[in-house]
């Protein structure tokens, strides 16, 4: 079973699309941990202990750049950016989105069905184990 950690960054007070996206993976098959507000390092902290296939960030506040490139920092420190795939989504400024895919994250939704965000999740699971 796909295991999925959902957080928000420290300072995030919009929590709905979250907790949508909890429902949609749930309804998929899916195992998922719901952390809310968090720092980058309890983000890793949490991944690490939970075993998470799947790192998601919710985001509506900005910040997403400094905070997603702490975050993946973070987890090549850790070494879990090889086996952890990591994804963020919410309001983001469309500039930011090729940022977000350079710095490390393996997908970014500023808008996305049930289906669109499921299908990437599990291409996402199926590549890092691959190359796992």
């Amino acid at each position: 079973m796909i295991r999925v950690l959902l957080a928000q960054f420290p300072l995030e007070t919009h929590s709905r699309g979250m907790i949508v996206v909890a429902h949609y993976l749930r309804d998929a098959g899916m195992e998922v941990v719901l952390l809310g507000n968090c720092t980058t390092d309890q983000i890793i902290k949490s991944a690490i202990e939970e075993d998470a296939d799947i790192v998601g960030i919710s985001t509506y506040c900005g910040g997403e750049l400094v905070l997603g490139k702490a975050l993946l920092e973070g987890a090549k420190k850790a070494d879990i950016d090889r086996r952890v795939g990591f994804l963020i989504g919410g309001v983001i400024p469309q500039g930011n989105v090729p940022k977000l895919k350079e710095i490390g994250f393996a997908g970014v939704f500023l808008t996305a069905t049930r289906n669109e965000i499921v299908d990437c999740i599990k291409g996402v699971v199926s590549g890092h184990k691959i190359g796992a």
